[in-house]
C-alpha cells in the first residue's frame, strides 16, 4: 500500500496561470510549461548525452489508493482504486526525470487496459500518439523536503537539493482521465538549448 506519513505533507500544486514567469526557475520555465509530449523532448535530448540514450526505469507498479490531493484533481470517490505507476526517465545512468502517474481502475477499459503492461516503455509515446487525447491544465509546484512527492522522487540520491520543480496534468483518452506528474530532477540539463521546432511552437503563444 502506498501510505503516506504523517509528517509527509502535501505538495501545493497550483494552475499555472497563478505563477508569474519570474517566480519559476529561468532555465525551467520553457519545460514546465510546454504541453507538448516531454518524453519526445528528452528522447531528441539525450542521443548527445549519452551512448545508452533516453530510457525509463520502473520504480513501482501497485494498485492501490491515491494520495488525496489526486483523489481531488481526478474526481475520484473517497478509497476508489487507482493502478500508480513510479518510473525515473533516464538519459543513459543519469535520472533526469521522475514520474508519477494515477490511473483510475474506472478508466482501465478497453484499449487502456494497454497502460497497465507498458512496461520500461515511456507513457508519453502512448498518450501522443492517440489523436483523441485530450490533456487538461498544466499545474505547477515547487517541491520541498518533508512531502510525499519529494520523497519518491529523490530517494535514490545521496544529497538531496533543497526544494525541485514539477508538474501535472489531467489527461483524458477515450473520455477517461489519468494524471501524469513530471518532476525534473537536479540532473537534468535544463539550460540545453531548445529544439529549434519547439522552441518556434513555445514564441507563438
Amino acid at each position: 500500500m502506498d501510505t503516506v506519513t504523517p509528517h509527509k505533507r502535501a505538495t501545493r500544486w497550483k494552475p499555472q496561470r497563478y505563477f508569474l514567469r519570474s517566480s519559476i526557475p529561468a532555465d525551467l520555465s520553457d519545460w514546465l510549461l510546454d504541453r507538448e509530449s516531454l518524453t519526445l523532448r528528452l528522447q531528441q535530448l539525450c542521443p548527445g548525452k549519452s551512448p545508452r540514450g533516453f530510457r525509463v526505469q520502473v520504480l513501482s507498479q501497485l494498485q492501490t489508493i491515491p494520495r488525496l490531493d489526486e483523489t481531488q484533481a481526478l474526481s475520484m470517490q473517497p478509497r476508489e482504486m487507482a493502478v500508480i505507476r513510479q518510473v525515473l526517465l533516464l538519459c543513459g545512468k543519469q535520472p533526469w526525470v521522475y514520474a508519477r502517474t494515477v490511473m483510475p481502475v474506472s478508466s482501465l477499459r478497453g484499449k487502456l487496459q494497454q497502460l497497465t503492461g507498458l512496461g520500461a516503455r515511456p507513457l508519453g509515446g502512448v498518450l501522443f500518439a492517440d489523436p483523441g487525447m485530450r490533456r487538461g491544465v498544466l499545474e505547477l509546484a515547487e517541491i520541498f523536503p518533508g512531502q510525499a512527492v519529494f520523497a519518491a522522487a529523490t530517494a535514490h540520491m545521496q544529497h538531496q537539493p533543497a526544494s525541485i520543480w514539477g508538474r501535472r496534468s489531467v489527461f483524458r483518452l477515450s473520455g477517461k482521465p489519468l494524471l501524469v506528474s513530471e518532476v525534473f530532477l537536479p540532473d537534468f540539463p535544463a539550460a540545453s538549448p531548445m529544439l529549434p521546432g519547439l522552441e518556434r511552437q513555445l514564441k507563438k503563444r
